[in-house]
């Protein structure tokens, strides 16, 4: 829900108000001094009369809803970088707890597996040139009252759905109204804001295949065609009014690109008479296919809003997931500990860059699209993981820095979404 665009909205309201108030005031002294003359039938005309203005003037006022009821979000000013800052202290802590949240997935549970120190849900973002206003559940329900919002990505976007179903959660219990049998595309409803929030997996966004070997076994390596989009969630893109777009973590190993028929290159193939991509390449080829097609998707309405998380960085440290990596860490890094150089700021750098193509460019007005900048806010977070207090008994030794846990400091994500939805509107 939004507060009044701006004064004048807000004094108008004020004016209408006044208006009626005056008027029925009038009313009542006439009625007063003119008591005895008038018969019962024409005061019980003026009574109704009264009552029927007074429910015609709420209806034909745009600004009487239960939206504008809401608490207003402070305004942010649209040249302040809310994703260049550090993070701060907040005695406050998380809005919810691993045990008031009843969605809460059992593998982001932290605190339920083991995890003893609390300090990392004391820190909140502190953006260099403004305040990030806290998470309101009530205003953001409000503001996305009978639409459709849908995380599109692999297992770190499902993540940030949890951390807002979470959030959500705490104004309204939604419903959950559909899981597929592996549990990686879920659906869940807020009836009395019907609001439909839901996930959409896919590793690499667009159509790809794993290679097999002589036993139908799959080798772990991919062919992605970047011409042909994933449709296990473009094909419900259409429905969609607002889409969270993010993969990532996918590339990080062999992958073979084409377009079409056309072989453009590999990631860590090292084939012979193959061009060799890194992966900011690889990412750079995809995303500016994904953005394209969904620019100038026919189907999609009109006021599609598309939002582009970057790539949330890992901190294993010692060692990968499968060699013994881990990341035991209890507090955030300052701004000059983290490596602005880094294969995942490289990305980023790359997924920005192909937004700002449709953005920006001759594509400039079909669809609205945003940026949900968070690798080098993230980076400095390598506390935030559940390390070894995940509960997966069929992994046990291998820890996951990729995660976060909830509650923790993907919230901030959400902050940052609502801030975003409010600029795009």
């Amino acid at each position: 829900m939004r507060g009044y665009d701006s004064w004048d909205d807000r004094h108008a309201t004020m004016k209408s108000s006044s208006i009626f108030r005056e008027n029925s005031e009038k009313t009542e002294r006439w009625m007063v001094t003119n008591k005895g003359r008038l018969s019962p039938f024409l005061m019980s005309s003026l009574c109704i009369t009264l009552c029927f203005t007074g429910f015609f003037v709420y209806l034909q006022n745009p600004f009487i809803s239960d939206q504008n009821f809401l608490p207003l979000q402070p305004q942010i000013d649209p040249e302040c970088d809310l994703f260049k800052g550090h993070w701060v202290p907040d005695k406050r802590g998380s809005q919810y707890t691993n045990s008031t949240c009843s969605t809460l997935p059992d593998s982001k549970n932290c605190i339920k597996h083991g995890r003893s120190d609390r300090d990392f849900l004391f820190w909140r973002w502190k953006p260099d040139g403004c305040d990030l206003p806290r998470f309101n559940p009530k205003a953001f329900l409000g503001m996305v009252r009978g639409k459709k919002l849908s995380f599109i990505g692999d297992s770190v976007a499902r993540n940030h759905m949890e951390s807002l179903l979470c959030l959500l959660s705490m104004e309204e219990t939604p419903k959950d109204i559909y899981k597929d049998g592996e549990d990686r595309n879920r659906i869940w409803y807020f009836p009395k804001h019907d609001f439909t929030l839901s996930t959409s997996w896919t590793k690499f966004l667009v159509e790809e295949q794993e290679r097999l070997d002589g036993n139908k076994t799959g080798t772990g390596l991919f062919d992605i065609d970047i011409s042909k989009m994933d449709e296990g969630w473009f094909k419900g893109l259409p429905n969609t009014d607002i889409a969270i777009v993010s993969a990532a973590h996918w590339f990080f190993r062999p992958i073979f690109i084409h377009r079409g028929d056309e072989t453009l290159g590999c990631i860590y193939c090292n084939e012979p008479n193959m061009t060799q991509l890194s992966p900011d390449q690889g990412f750079k080829l995809v995303y500016s296919s994904v953005f394209k097609q969904i620019n100038e998707c026919e189907n999609c309405k009109r006021d599609l809003v598309t939002v582009m998380r970057t790539i949330s960085p890992a901190h294993f440290e010692n060692g990968t997931w499968d060699t013994g990596g881990s990341c035991r860490r209890t507090s955030p890094f300052g701004v000059n500990q983290i490596d602005l150089q880094s294969s995942e700021m490289k990305i980023r750098t790359s997924q920005i860059e192909q937004l700002e193509v449709i953005t920006k460019g001759d594509h400039k007005g079909k669809k609205k699209f945003g940026v949900l900048d968070v690798t080098g806010v993230m980076l400095m977070r390598p506390d935030g993981h559940p390390n070894s207090h995940w509960g997966n008994k069929w992994m046990k030794g291998y820890n996951d820095c990729v995660h976060w846990c909830l509650p923790g400091p993907i919230d901030a994500w959400n902050e940052f979404l609502m801030a975003i939805l409010r600029q795009l509107r």
